[in-house]
């Protein structure tokens, strides 16, 4: 179970709303209380007096469902210097890098209980810490990625999604940098479908982990109402499978490509001109946009 023990009022409420928001059972108490029994993950603020468990004894009572009424007492936020409070379910994560941490005896050993600190307006990422380590699968981060003109982004830690996006494809590279940068091992994943598209981003990405992923298959079927959710949803299923490592892609385009691109630049100008050949290979390489290769063939 996760504990938070913080007497910063901002950290306590962040962490409060992030935890709830994602249904995580947790209790709350005052820094320097004894911990309940079945604590696993500590979170507290850079401020805080170190956590250092002592003989914590078991407390069943100290963590329980919250109410299902959201006009409940229970449910509002006792603040963090009221004691032990609590709410309930089920969690999603991300990224881990255990803290120190210490232990009680029962159940917990001193080496059982992470402490996971949460600095004030960093609340998500200290609560994907706390979820990984619960899990016990070390959290990696996966950023599985589904390249086109609007790439489908999923990140993948421990076995569970944590956060899903679709951008266009100028803001992918950017997206994908900064879910990555939130674990120190992440790994980015790319479908080798949408050559060019998916070229360009592994040439974007600095200093990442990059697999290419053979992504045949990886888009399900969409049933009434998911429309829209292919990318993402084949984005989750690349982050899963293995690829090889890449630091670059070239690729030379090939006739076909060029004539689409060209063709691609017709219709966006109403039929008024078609960029050239090498403008086409420029855009391909992801140098230009096709707007911005009209505009230098307009300018000539």
């Amino acid at each position: 179970m996760i504990v938070v023990a913080t007497a910063d009022f901002e950290v306590y409420h962040e962490l409060v709303t992030e935890l709830r928001a994602r249904g995580v059972r947790f209790t709350t108490i005052e820094p320097g209380d004894d911990l309940p029994g079945e604590t696993q993950v500590v979170l507290t603020a850079p401020d805080d007096d170190p956590v250092v468990p002592a003989d914590a004894s078991p407390n069943p009572d100290s963590a329980v469902d919250a109410d299902p009424d959201p006009d409940s007492n229970s449910d509002a936020d006792p603040g963090p210097d009221s004691g032990s409070t609590s709410t309930s379910a089920e969690g999603a994560d991300s990224e881990t890098d255990p803290n120190d941490g210490s232990g009680a005896d029962d159940p917990h050993d001193d080496a059982d209980i992470e402490v996971v600190v949460a600095e004030p307006g960093a609340s998500r990422r200290a609560t994907d810490e706390a979820l990984a380590t619960l899990r016990g699968t070390g959290g990696r981060t996966i950023v599985g990625v589904d390249p086109g003109d609007r790439p489908g982004i999923a990140v993948r830690s421990g076995g569970v999604v944590v956060a899903a996006f679709q951008v266009p494809l100028t803001e992918a590279a950017s997206v994908i940098e900064r879910e990555a940068a939130k674990a120190s091992d992440a790994i980015v994943r790319i479908g080798d479908g949408a050559r060019l598209k998916g070229a360009s981003i592994v040439d974007d990405l600095d200093d990442v982990t990059t697999e290419l992923v053979d992504e045949t298959g990886t888009t399900p079927h969409l049933g009434s109402g998911a429309r829209g959710m292919g990318d993402v949803l084949a984005a989750v299923n690349i982050a899963r499978l293995p690829g090889d490592r890449v630091s670059e892609r070239e690729i030379d385009p090939t006739p076909g490509e060029i004539e689409t691109i060209k063709r691609r630049s017709r219709e966006r100008s109403n039929g008024d001109r078609t960029i050239d050949e090498t403008l086409a290979r420029r855009v391909a390489r992801g140098e230009l946009t096709v707007d911005e290769a009209l505009d230098e063939h307009r300018e000539g």
